[in-house]
């Protein structure tokens, strides 16, 4: 490796760094502030559904119990691949075309409530849901899931989209040129609108 490769690299770790430093504690503060999150699976017939379902995270994964009456709970048992998404809410957000969101593709993996990493699921859901999760977690239909995340984005606004892996490590997300130009153009107009 030449001192130039070498100095590149440097400059590209110190940035990234940088980055994680700033970003990674707004991505789980961001997270922690939500309660719920958008649950997209798939039918046996392969089409889309999408819903909603209060959350509780860990190291481990995104935990939730779901209801085998529910659309989304019959999808869970025959295709393991989830998208989620948690979203600024509308009411707070400053522009609703840029929302804040988070989003990550997942596995589910269906956990038995009495195992050990069930019972530290349920607790974690009991711990942010109180009396409401422990009820749920008695239920016969209600099944534990931990939704594993793989790769993810986190968007803050117009211009503003990063990877997120599934340990919350931020990178940047390389915009196309002309892409960048177009979002540049619409936030000047915006920011001459809202003069």
């Amino acid at each position: 490796m030449s001192a130039q490769q070498h100095d590149e690299k440097s400059r590209a770790e110190i940035k990234q760094e940088r980055l994680q430093g700033r970003l990674g504690p707004e991505v789980q503060e961001f997270r922690d502030a939500c309660q719920s999150l958008q649950l997209a699976t798939v039918t046996k017939e392969g089409l889309p559904h999408v819903s909603y379902t209060p959350f509780a995270f860990d190291n481990a994964g995104y935990y939730i119990l779901v209801s085998d009456l529910a659309a989304h709970g019959k999808n869970l048992k025959s295709n393991k691949k989830v998208s989620i998404m948690m979203l600024e809410d509308e009411s707070s957000a400053n522009n609703i075309h840029a929302r804040k969101r988070l989003t990550f593709d997942t596995t589910a993996e269906h956990l038995d409530k009495a195992s050990e990493q069930g019972i530290e699921g349920v607790k974690a859901l009991e711990k942010r849901f109180g009396e409401m999760a422990q009820n749920l977690a008695k239920l016969g239909d209600f099944h534990l899931y931990k939704l594993t995340p793989s790769s993810g984005r986190y968007v803050k606004g117009f211009g503003q989209a990063f990877n997120v892996s599934g340990n919350d490590l931020v990178d940047f997300l390389h915009l196309s040129e002309g892409h960048v130009k177009q979002e540049k153009e619409a936030i000047a107009e915006l920011t001459s609108e809202q003069n």
